[in-house]
């Protein structure tokens, strides 16, 4: 048997002088590999472009519960927004009477001495640290896996504090400006206290203004039901917080006259 020349070895050349031996053929380069700086830069468009998209989508995820209101609420919320604005209102102008009253009676001891109280009375209402009645609203949030993380509470908080809420009890605690919601899914404490479902809110503001702020698409009301948990909020002509907050002592920060 004749085994045949293979195909890839080259013939002879033809404008080769007898006798001298043929050239070689030339070889073909194999591709040459991108070098390390290329695949660095590849590498790190690569990163910034799926750090571009997971903000792009975290951003999406948390946008203002507001574009997706119902018009409804929308004009509940501004209505309870712009009655907040006209007491805000009303207070300065109460406040600026007082202070006119008090530099043209000499600032006796007897009206210093009412004005002070009700200041007083007005900021323990806001720090948590006297009582607190009125209108308002009672949340009743059923956790009944254990599925609902604090968030869940502290974003309620929130959205009341937005809408006008000025007093807060969850539980039997006092919210204060210090307070804060930790501990994870089922297990939440508030202010180190443990808090067992069904948490209960109390707030003291505009009932229909608050309740608005609760139940607007994508807020505290579908973020409960999302977690594994119901919510059920009750309207109230009065609303009473008995829990009240120690006084604290500021450490650092003394009050100034100018």
């Amino acid at each position: 048997m004749t085994v045949g020349a293979p195909t890839d070895v080259p013939g002879p050349d033809p404008g080769a002088a007898p006798g001298e031996p043929a050239s070689p053929a030339p070889r073909r380069r194999p591709p040459r590999p991108a070098g390390p700086g290329i695949k660095v830069v590849v590498a790190v468009l690569c990163a910034l472009l799926g750090f571009a998209l997971v903000l792009q989508v975290r951003r999406t995820a948390s946008g203002d519960t507001l574009a997706t209101a119902r018009p409804d609420d929308l004009v509940q919320i501004l209505d309870g927004l712009q009655r907040r604005e006209d007491e805000l209102n009303g207070e300065i102008g109460d406040l600026r009477d007082t202070l006119t009253r008090l530099r043209s009676s000499g600032a006796s001891s007897a009206e210093a001495l009412s004005e002070a109280q009700r200041q007083a009375a007005a900021l323990g209402i806001l720090t948590g640290t006297v009582p607190a009645a009125g209108p308002g609203v009672r949340i009743v949030i059923d956790d009944p896996n254990g599925t609902v993380p604090p968030e869940v509470l502290l974003d309620a908080i929130q959205e009341l504090r937005n809408a006008g809420g000025e007093a807060f009890q969850v539980g039997s605690v006092r919210i204060g400006v210090n307070s804060a919601f930790t501990g994870g899914r089922g297990a939440i404490t508030l202010d180190g206290i443990a808090l067992q479902s069904p948490y209960t809110v109390l707030a003291i503001g505009d009932p229909p203004t608050l309740t608005a702020a609760l139940s607007i698409a994508g807020g505290v009301l579908d973020t409960v039901r999302r977690a594994g948990g119901t919510m059920e909020v009750t309207q109230s002509d009065d609303v009473r917080i008995d829990a009240v907050r120690a006084v604290l002592t500021p450490q650092y920060a003394q009050p100034t006259t100018g």
